[in-house]
């Protein structure tokens, strides 16, 4: 029988482009810088969307429990978009929708949102950063990474939201330079997990929402241990034997703090909050 993992393509459309404890990591190699970008010959490129989840219910936050902690400033599991390192590139423009995208999010009620290139997207691992954006004229704004920007999009260019674009310039102008970097934003909410659609004890996909920092890695505990699982190109971590499914979730961003959360049921398609959240660096 074929298997939800195996359908990471299924559902994307182009969209229409216009003119819970806290733990040290040790530290790992960084990751290969971006390049900076070569201007496609298009004045915008269409990003790539993603079918829009079935409306989701909310449970009660799951227990977790936090002891804050700092993590060392050398420790880092980023990949291309590291922090502290501005990048150069340009901002194009497309038309966003309702906000989904590749990332697999489903509907934005916040339109400050862009598609990463899909160098630059690394397999998702853009997915839920939050990005400063600088045009040359001295207009900032500050999007969230929900989409991909696929091919002729080069590494270091945005293709952000019309209404996201509309900060730096008017969206008639279709493409611009800009200079960009990672943030660590000040926010009040907490992190939500999310089970795909077709998750069982047997096969499941685990998705988390609302992270500050952009999460390097998600693991599940197993009887073996702690179990790593791998990252989609649709922003879910698959467990294709079903080992941890529905048990205790260890999440790490790329600064090396680890969260985990406990009391999650494996409830597809149900956003389900818990009381953690990464700390601001």
């Amino acid at each position: 029988m074929r298997q939800p993992d195996r359908e990471e393509g299924a559902g994307r459309a182009a969209a229409t482009a216009v003119a819970d404890s806290h733990e040290a990591l040790p530290p790992t190699s960084p990751g290969q810088k971006p390049s900076t970008p070569v201007p496609s010959p298009s004045s915008s490129t269409p990003s790539a969307g993603a079918a829009k989840p079935k409306a989701s219910a909310t449970t009660p936050a799951a227990r977790s429990s936090a002891t804050p902690r700092t993590a060392p400033a050398t420790t880092s599991l980023a990949g291309r978009i590291r922090p502290k390192v501005t990048y150069q590139g340009v901002a194009t423009v497309y038309q966003a929708g309702v906000g989904d995208g590749a990332c697999s999010y489903g509907p934005s009620s916040d339109m400050m949102i862009a598609a990463m290139n899909t160098t630059d997207y690394e397999t998702s691992r853009a997915c839920g950063a939050y990005v400063l954006v600088r045009a040359a004229n001295g207009a900032s704004v500050t999007v969230r990474i929900t989409n991909e920007c696929p091919l002729p999009c080069a590494p270091g260019q945005l293709d952000l939201s019309e209404q996201a674009f509309a900060k730096l310039a008017p969206t008639s102008t279709g493409r611009i330079a800009i200079t960009w970097r990672l943030l660590s934003p000040e926010m009040s909410g907490t992190i939500s997990i999310r089970y795909k659609s077709g998750s069982s004890p047997y096969w499941c996909g685990i998705q988390a929402i609302g992270h500050r920092n952009p999460l390097a890695r998600l693991e599940v505990r197993t009887g073996g241990g702690w179990r790593q699982l791998a990252r989609t190109g649709y922003n879910y971590f698959l467990s294709p034997d079903g080992g941890g499914c529905g048990g205790a979730i260890r999440l790490t961003d790329i600064y090396g703090e680890r969260l985990t959360i406990d009391g999650i049921a494996l409830r597809p398609e149900v956003v389900q909050p818990t009381r953690v959240q990464f700390a601001r660096h």
